[in-house]
């Protein structure tokens, strides 16, 4: 559930990025959807080591998380741009296009609001999780 929130905080950290005349959509939600289930699937294979591993576990979860946030995103934003005239030339191009939407918006997300819910979230998910693996084992 931690990441969840940390997906959507970071989400919604995100959002005045994107500009006034964006529309986000459920852009939080989904972000937050993903986060739950990279928190599963992720932070709940790596936890049990220590919380020194933890905090690390916790840094990778939320690493991972915001890669797969962009990418997901991103391939959204080619496959809408693609339905407009003068969309892509190709499929080739619409993957490419889809790449450089992502690093257009990873540059975007470098900013404290993203990167601190980022690194603070995880760090403190990493510990939340190693604590409840040892209270429950």
């Amino acid at each position: 559930m931690w990441f969840a929130l940390v997906g959507w905080l970071a989400a919604n950290a995100h959002v005045p990025t994107l500009g006034q005349g964006a529309s986000v959509g459920l852009f939080r939600e989904l972000t937050a959807l993903l986060g739950l289930v990279i928190g599963w699937r992720v932070m709940g294979r790596l936890v049990g080591q220590g919380y020194a591993q933890g905090v690390g576990s916790g840094l990778r979860t939320s690493v991972t998380l915001a890669f797969f946030a962009l990418l997901l995103f991103s391939i959204y934003l080619m496959i809408k741009s693609s339905f407009v005239v003068n969309g892509y030339d190709g499929p080739m191009d619409a993957v490419l296009g889809a790449f450089e939407i992502m690093l257009e918006q990873g540059r975007k997300m470098l900013t404290i609001g993203v990167l601190g819910v980022l690194i603070l979230g995880g760090m403190i998910g990493g510990l939340v999780a190693e604590a409840a693996a040892r209270r429950w084992r």
